[in-house]
């Protein structure tokens, strides 16, 4: 797909030019372009067009699928950076605060709707068809169609809750937010799971599998176990990826994370394909674009997404390589004890002496994280402060994760400082699988299964072959291991399964909905404000999460305004 992704988005544009204020309105079409869109190619540009939303609204930063912002940011992966006066709209949201009349929130909420808008013309435009479509083609066509609806709709149910629901088949301008999405959500993904094919010769294309996965996570976050273990087994079993190769991990960590390893690997169950040199920059990786270091190394810009305090000392390991969890004491922060925390250059210049960390540290850490004299891919040792553009507000870490290495073909010099890249984005990779497969065993008492399935993760980070290395030597003291002793204990078990989303999933967008849906985001987040406050005062003094409205976004105002408020109801802010 990543060939053809923007071939027919011209046509499909012209469908939604008043999307901008009424985008769950298809406006009428011509018959010159019914007629262009009714026939196969113009039906499959169409949907084209609707996984091209994918990757966000072009240059409205935070509108794409990746979520690094309202999942990363918000769950304490990682903090907003950059200073207090860029961005600032997004300072309002860091602090649990967002306002109904917040900018970026109303994007993010319109590109969901036109994703959806997108896959509902599809939809009407196979009932239409010109000419004759085969019945594998019409399932195929309208099982991605229905799947890419059920994840537009996904992530407006886990960012703001219940808001409207259309499908092809609506009619007129009324537009309600009282029904429960999960309901249409699971269909939609359900249909998709019994209707598309197990594979695609086109990569990017939603399989049976990818549904599959996608309806089990459905089950999961509604507390419906029993269903999401019976798929999770499916997929795990017989899942296969666009060329026909058995879902599995890749053998290292960090290849997840570099094209061409990253891209459409046997650990890729559905990802935002991306491309670079194409002639259009809205093709390539536009969702991260204000995430690489300030200034030298990568890019010139932008320095946001830097991750955090309590982030980077969650990576901190015992004697036996495993994490600082004490029994039943959810979220307790032992890692960020004084005595347990990452040794870290806040507050130090680059020409200043430092020394790193000599401690036990899980090697994912420096994957995900770059930090002061570790290795940045291929472009050096990071040198700290000469590459944050505020300690004071951002902290002392960079991103890493999606950051390109050097050599890698990029799309640069867009408004002349950013740059995008060609790097695929997982929303579901086969270690997520697993982890949430074993999070449902974990619910269900079948806690040795939950920790085979949570130590084929470890193993891999364990891999002294993926290690972070520097002349042919680990870069840091990485102790990874295995939990060997049998799980007779739910309370602990449920902790090391979550604890392990942490760590493995890292600033890949899941961290704030996986705690809004375990009933602990409040614990959880205000334990972390009160961490980074210690050394980002700036960002974080006075931060608190408040229970019952801090769990989702508000609705844009202005879409309340336009659709009456006695129709769109507002969702406790």
């Amino acid at each position: 797909m990543k060939l053809i992704k923007s071939k027919y988005i011209s046509f499909v544009l012209l469908l939604f030019i008043s999307c901008h204020e009424k985008f769950l309105e298809v406006p009428p079409t011509g018959s010159l372009l019914e007629t262009k869109l009714t026939n196969k190619a113009g039906i499959e540009g169409a949907l084209i067009g609707a996984y091209a939303i994918l990757t966000g609204r072009g240059y409205d930063f935070y509108s794409g699928s990746t979520n690094w912002f309202w999942g990363s940011v918000l769950g304490g992966d990682s903090n907003k950076g950059s200073d207090f006066g860029d961005q600032a709209q997004m300072n309002e949201v860091q602090s649990y605060a967002t306002l109904k009349t917040n900018s970026s929130l109303a994007v993010k909420y319109r590109t969901s709707y036109e994703g959806i808008v997108r896959a509902n013309t599809v939809l009407s435009l196979l009932v239409k068809a010109s000419e004759p479509i085969t019945d594998a083609d019409k399932k195929r066509i309208a099982g991605e169609a229905r799947f890419l609806r059920g994840h537009y709709y996904f992530d407006l149910k886990k960012i703001f809750n219940n808001t409207p629901f259309r499908d092809e088949n609506s009619s007129g301008t009324a537009v309600k937010n009282n029904l429960d999405l999960w309901i249409k959500i699971e269909a939609d993904f359900q249909f998709a799971y019994e209707n598309l094919p197990e594979t695609h010769s086109d990569a990017g294309r939603a399989n049976k599998w990818a549904a599959g996965a996608y309806l089990a996570k459905t089950f999961l976050y509604q507390g419906k176990y029993s269903q999401a273990k019976a798929i999770f087994e499916e997929v795990i079993a017989n899942g296969k990826t666009t060329g026909g190769l058995k879902y599995g991990l890749t053998e290292k960590f960090g290849d997840l994370f570099h094209a061409p390893t990253c891209d459409n690997n046997k650990e890729s169950v559905f990802a935002i394909e991306a491309v670079v040199s194409t002639g259009d920059p809205a093709n390539a990786n536009m969702d991260f674009i204000l995430n690489y270091p300030f200034r030298g190394g990568p890019a010139t810009c932008c320095g946001f997404n830097q991750p955090s305090f309590d982030l980077v000392n969650s990576f901190r390991t015992n004697g036996d390589g495993l994490p600082l969890l004490e029994k039943d004491e959810a979220y307790n922060a032992a890692y960020n004890k004084e005595e347990n925390a990452v040794k870290s250059d806040m507050g130090l210049l680059s020409t200043q002496d430092f020394t790193p960390d000599t401690g036990n540290l899980d090697a994912r850490l420096d994957h995900a994280v770059g930090r002061r004299g570790i290795p940045y891919w291929n472009w050096g040792d990071h040198p700290g402060a000469a590459w944050i553009r505020e300690q004071s507000y951002g902290g002392p870490y960079a991103p890493k994760k999606f950051v390109y290495q050097k050599g890698d073909l990029v799309e640069g010099n867009i408004f002349g400082v950013l740059t995008v890249t060609g790097n695929n984005y997982s929303i579901i990779r086969f270690a997520d699988v697993l982890l949430m497969s074993a999070e449902a065993e974990v619910e269900l008492g079948n806690l040795e299964i939950a920790k085979g399935l949570v130590n084929q993760v470890r193993r891999r980070a364990a891999n002294p072959d993926g290690f972070v290395t520097r002349n042919g030597k680990p870069a840091a003291k990485y102790v990874v291991g295995l939990y060997n002793s049998p799980w007779t204990d739910k309370a602990a078990a449920r902790e090391a399964v979550r604890f392990e989303r942490k760590l493995e999933l890292s600033d890949e967008g899941h961290r704030f909905f996986d705690l809004v849906r375990w009933g602990v985001a409040k614990k959880a987040l205000d334990a972390y404000a009160a961490n980074e406050a210690k050394n980002l005062p700036i960002a974080f003094g006075g931060v608190k999460f408040t229970s019952g409205k801090s769990e989702y976004q508000p609705i844009p105002q202005q879409e309340i305004d336009i659709a009456g408020a006695d129709n769109l109801k507002q969702n406790g802010h």
